[in-house]
């Protein structure tokens, strides 16, 4: 969006020292505003206090907020972007520090918003019946995929499976290691998908350990295959592509997203996707993965299998994924979003 619109003036509000490569070019300016707000005081006092003020200082015309909050003070025009709801439809999968801040305030950010952007239909349909939020006030801008993910020659996919799997074949999973993520049934479902088919596949999960993971362990300690089963932790951005292009499948069978960029990412990579039926990861996912149901452990087990005994059916699904990929890009986002924001700045 910088880039490509060189007459506007972006003001970038920081709450902390930031890294220059934020600066993309000259009709750029960086400024840190304080408290550093990682917490709900800080929160309060950023969004009410800070940013409201620097608004004023360089006259913007409009705010826009990319991540759920806003600030109830300032008369600028304002457009914020919201993810999902979970802070109000799973409040016990949000950490306590945050809870009660979210489901205090995300009600009135929406509320006070000029516009909002979600990024599936899910989650504006999900904001209209739950927040009452009237339809014409809310845009749905989709997410595109970040560069790097491409299929990679069979002599590095095994170099990448000899490195992180004994040289075996892996279903993969990326993202944080979160009961929202369903993880345990995830587990378990591999767990008896080996027992029954004996298939010479692991297991990767990569991603941080999140808060409230006794279940993901408890699950793990009680497979009977679990040496089959690796957490790699966080995965650096260079080594993460490698990974997701070298899998026998991406199994992202998550209970609750808003949209899930890991679906994109391999099919960007090629790779075939076992998906649940939940949230928004249908509308991502198109006639290009294997949809199941992400509370049946079976279902979950049957899908494994059949990725890993029909090739013939993973190689169309990887067929159709190269279309629908292609519905999804960060350029047309930006653009949508660059037109929402002189609209509302007009307005």
């Amino acid at each position: 969006m910088v880039l490509r619109h060189p007459e506007d003036e972006f003001i970038f509000l920081f709450d902390r020292p930031f890294d220059a490569r934020y600066v993309y070019a000259p009709n750029v300016t960086p400024v840190v505003l304080p408290p550093r707000a990682r917490f709900a005081p800080q929160f309060l006092w950023w969004f009410e206090w800070a940013v409201p003020r620097a608004l004023q200082r360089y006259r913007a015309d409009v705010f826009f907020s990319p991540d759920s909050m806003c600030s109830l003070t300032t008369n600028t025009p304002t457009v914020m972007t919201c993810h999902d709801l979970v802070p109000l439809h799973f409040p016990e999968q949000i950490p306590l520090i945050h809870r009660h801040y979210l489901l205090h305030f995300l009600p009135r950010y929406l509320r006070r918003a000029d516009r909002i952007l979600t990024i599936s239909k899910f989650v504006e349909t999900d904001i209209i019946q739950t927040c009452g939020i009237p339809t014409a006030k809310i845009a749905t801008v989709q997410n595109g995929c970040r560069d790097g993910f491409s299929p990679i020659p069979e002599a590095e996919q095994q170099r990448v499976r000899d490195e992180f799997a004994g040289g075996q074949e892996y279903f993969f999973y990326t993202g944080a290691i979160h009961p929202r993520k369903n993880i345990p049934r995830l587990i378990r479902a591999f767990d008896n998908f080996k027992t029954k088919t004996g298939a010479p596949v692991k297991l990767l999960l990569a991603g941080r350990f999140a808060w409230k993971t006794g279940d993901v362990e408890t699950a793990w300690e009680a497979a009977k295959n679990k040496g089959d089963i690796c957490f790699l932790g966080y995965v650096d951005d260079a080594v993460l592509p490698k990974l997701m292009a070298s899998a026998l499948a991406l199994a992202y069978v998550s209970l609750s997203e808003g949209f899930g960029l890991p679906l994109l990412e391999a099919m960007h990579a090629e790779v075939p996707v076992l998906t649940s039926k939940a949230g928004a990861l249908p509308e991502v996912a198109g006639d290009a993965a294997l949809l199941v149901d992400p509370l049946s452990e079976t279902a979950i087990a049957k899908g494994l299998e059949q990725l890993w005994h029909d090739p013939a059916f993973a190689r169309k699904l990887v067929e159709k994924g190269r279309i629908q990929r292609d519905k999804f890009s960060w350029d047309a986002a930006a653009e949508h979003i660059h037109r929402i924001l002189k609209n509302t700045a007009g307005a």
